[in-house]
């Protein structure tokens, strides 16, 4: 008999992807390149590193094997077509068919798009991600994930026309561009450009040692921030803009755009386009200190209360509470 609807394997959930400002930490605590470690499947991570993006030789291969390898993956392996006769070719493909997580560093995003777009790689990629993997990448590698992606621009914060350009990216974060060196290059008035001329684009500005950190939920792409940075999120849906007639670099007019800074445990539904209310979160130790604290004006309220009595009860019982918080 034909198996029923209880008897089909469920769907593979995509994995998680993660958009990193550039300049993580490589020396320090390291927090955004464990995230990406942990998402890649801890100590079962079999990673890629995608370095096409980047000018540098074998080292800044070497470098991340190091990282990856420290923070306790289990395999690292380096992918790197430099064409896209290279990223066309089967084998290089073939590379990523059993990884767990993709990374691709930083570098000259339009490169890595040219190269690596439309190819038998670039369909590795999603493929890999569709599957399970996390994909991940720092800077240039950032801004690929998205379709739309920033190629080059000017920094500044009022956004000019032909500031930047855009060119396809991979796709992988939906209705969304992606910029990476944020608040550090002040690109601002670039990403306020693409809103502006794009409203149906959320503009996601990623600080350097932060990542914008996106799962698939209930169908839904939400996004979690990690890092010491923030990411900016620009909405422009009523937008009131005068892009489609504004001249050579006139500065643009930018009205009713909303704006989100995001820090480091915040969540947004990218899909939605709002924010996610979060649990309040306290330390243990502050939690600690909050009882003592409680329990002294306890103590302090019943004081005040039995005003009436005598002093020498009350110095009876504090006494006998100083004497019972030595013996505890």
């Amino acid at each position: 008999m034909p198996n029923g609807p209880a008897d089909q394997p469920s769907p593979r959930r995509p994995g998680a992807l993660l958009a990193i400002g550039g300049a993580e930490d490589k020396l320090g605590k390291r927090s955004v390149l464990r995230a990406f470690v942990s998402a890649a499947g801890g100590p079962n991570a079999k990673i890629a590193v995608v370095p096409t993006a980047s000018s540098l030789g074998p080292e800044v291969v070497e470098v991340y094997e190091a990282l990856f390898r420290r923070l306790g993956a289990q395999g690292v392996v380096a992918a790197r077509p430099q064409s896209r006769e290279q990223a066309n070719d089967p084998a290089m493909a073939a590379t990523l068919d059993e990884v767990t997580g993709v990374f691709m560093t930083g570098g000259n995003q339009l490169k890595l798009s040219a190269i690596v777009n439309g190819t038998r790689f670039g369909d590795a990629i999603r493929a890999a991600h569709a599957r399970g993997a996390a994909v991940g990448g720092t800077s240039a590698g950032a801004s690929v994930q998205s379709a739309h992606m920033v190629a080059f621009g000017s920094g500044g914060a009022t956004p000019k026309q032909r500031m930047t350009q855009l060119a396809a990216g991979l796709g992988l974060v939906r209705d969304c561009v992606i910029d990476q060196h944020f608040d550090q290059r002040n690109r601002y008035g670039r990403l306020l450009m693409i809103v502006a001329q794009s409203p149906s684009l959320l503009g996601l500005g990623v600080d350097e040692d932060t990542a914008a950190i996106v799962t698939e939920e209930d169908g839904r792409q939400v996004l979690r921030v990690a890092g010491r940075g923030a990411v900016t999120i620009l909405d422009g849906r009523d937008v009131v803009s005068n892009a489609h007639e504004a001249r050579q670099t006139a500065p643009l007019l930018a009205s009713g755009v909303v704006l989100h800074v995001l820090p480091a445990g915040a969540a947004f539904d990218l899909t939605g386009k709002s924010l996610i209310e979060q649990a309040p979160t306290v330390d243990p130790t502050e939690a600690e200190e909050l009882a003592v604290a409680n329990q002294d004006l306890s103590r302090l309220a019943r004081d005040i209360a039995a005003g009436d009595v005598s002093p020498s009860i009350l110095r009876r019982r504090r006494a006998r509470r100083h004497q019972e918080g030595d013996q505890g």
